[in-house]
């Protein structure tokens, strides 16, 4: 769906890029998992996707057609639901979905059928005249996506689309996501849950300062190969001398600062082979996995485990 090639943006006279020679594929037909810590550059990277702010350099490609050259035919078929609500509280979802659905302009004939399957997808029926400032938390969300639903995306971009609802709304609003990609639609999910995106998502890309720290099928990302997989964390982070000397000694699938991950089924006879050469380089182990990790491990090791208070994305 999209082929991103050598990106970069910067804001300001400083000239800081805020992404750095992003390159990323985005397959069609699929869920894509978009991850970063606060300040990543996501909300930039998904803004120049949307055609809302330009690059400085690089290239984009829509179903193969460069995307500034194509925006206004692009943006007919792309739906984004923001992570802020996007919609009039004084007024109901029949009235919501009728004004935004003049404003994209829809053909007229289009507008009921399209409403009521926008309504039906994310289970309106019930609210529908009434006041959305009245909803509860998993409603307003439903309605949000249900706005971004009105154009008949080929590609629906949801930011954070579950934040802030109790399990209930959020496990609907993931099944209708599912849902859709099963009639055909492509998806870029961002989210802060992690367990979500494990679940939905065929695809990720984990960006931090700017940068794709990682990208691919999560299943190939995490690793899983049966229950075979041994992490060793240390309390250091790894020099290429160390990682030189550890890698004479086994075979090592994965490096991640503090971490190496070796595949095998025994570990025993893996960890006595590289014990004398861990003593002798002065690292600490902190603590040993055996077995599958999951998401939220793989996030921490390739951002680092410091906070992230930013005032962006």
């Amino acid at each position: 769906m999209y082929k991103i090639s050598n990106l970069s943006k910067s804001y300001g006279k400083s000239g800081q890029p805020v992404l750095n020679d992003v390159t990323l594929d985005i397959p069609q037909g699929r869920i894509f998992g978009l991850l970063g810590p606060n300040g990543a550059g996501k909300t930039t990277l998904i803004s120049i996707l949307l055609g809302l702010i330009s690059k400085n350099s690089g290239t984009i490609l829509f179903k193969g057609k460069e995307l500034e050259q194509n925006l206004a035919e692009a943006r007919k078929v792309i739906g984004y639901v923001p992570q802020e609500l996007a919609y009039y509280p004084m007024l109901s979802a029949h009235e919501n979905l009728h004004f935004y659905a003049n404003a994209f302009g829809l053909p007229k004939e289009k507008i009921a059928s399209q409403i009521e399957f926008c309504v039906e997808t994310t289970g309106l029926q019930q609210f529908y005249y009434k006041r959305s400032q009245t909803y509860s938390g998993g409603l307003k969300r439903r309605l949000n996506l249900a706005i971004g639903l009105l154009n008949e995306p080929e590609l629906l971009c949801l930011d954070e689309p579950t934040v802030g609802i109790d399990p209930q709304s959020r496990n609907f609003i993931l099944e209708t996501i599912q849902g859709l990609n099963q009639q055909g639609i492509t998806v870029i999910y961002t989210s802060h849950y992690m367990e979500e995106v494990q679940q939905i998502c065929h695809n990720v890309a984990i960006i931090d300062h700017g940068m794709i720290l990682t990208q691919g099928k999560i299943e190939d990302l995490l690793r899983r190969q049966g229950d075979h997989l041994l992490s060793i964390h240390f309390s250091e982070v790894l020099s290429k001398d160390n990682i030189q000397s550890l890698q004479k000694l086994v075979t090592v699938t994965h490096f991640h600062n503090r971490c190496m991950e070796i595949v095998t089924q025994d570990p025993l006879t893996v960890l006595t082979k590289l014990a004398p050469d861990i003593q002798q380089s002065g690292l600490t182990i902190e603590r040993l996995d055996f077995g599958n990790k999951n998401l939220e491990e793989l996030f921490l090791e390739v951002t680092q485990k410091d906070l992230r208070d930013s005032a962006h994305e």
